[in-house]
């Protein structure tokens, strides 16, 4: 298992939290330099695949000055959002922390290598709202466990 935690920080919309190593991978199935939102993980075995448990959690605001809408985290493969993995909050007014989990199983084929990131996307579903183009993370986590 790899843990790697997430300072407080501002997120813009379409972009990657940031995260620092706490335990990281010792067998290098996951690479992750600090202060980045990226991490690859490797399709290191003699099966045909490995897969993997990924799940991020924390809490989320809209910062003083920003609209209250709909705020969402996913879990991205290669920049492609997962949409199962997406988490919704919609805060009640602004400086309000919500909890969040966001969560997925990635298959890495044998001998590849997969991008992934936790980023904040657009949770809006109307259209006509504009989503607020920053929000506020704290407490934030993200576990990788190699599952088979």
């Amino acid at each position: 298992m790899a843990r790697y935690i997430a300072p407080a920080q501002d997120v813009n919309l379409n972009s990657p939290i940031l995260f620092d190593a706490s335990i990281p991978c010792s067998k290098g199935y996951v690479f992750h330099e600090n202060q980045t939102g990226n991490f690859y993980l490797r399709g290191i075995t003699p099966n045909c695949f490995a897969r993997y448990d990924v799940t991020v959690q924390g809490n989320i605001a809209i910062p003083t000055g920003g609209a209250v809408t709909p705020i969402a985290i996913a879990i991205t493969v290669d920049g492609e959002e997962r949409p199962y993995s997406r988490s919704i909050v919609t805060p009640t007014a602004v400086d309000v922390y919500g909890n969040f989990v966001a969560k997925d199983l990635i298959t890495v084929p044998r001998g590849m290598s997969f991008n992934v990131s936790a980023e904040y996307v657009n949770g809006v579903t109307d259209g006509t709202t504009v989503p607020t183009p920053t929000i506020n993370i704290i407490n934030g986590s993200i576990d990788i466990n190699r599952i088979a």
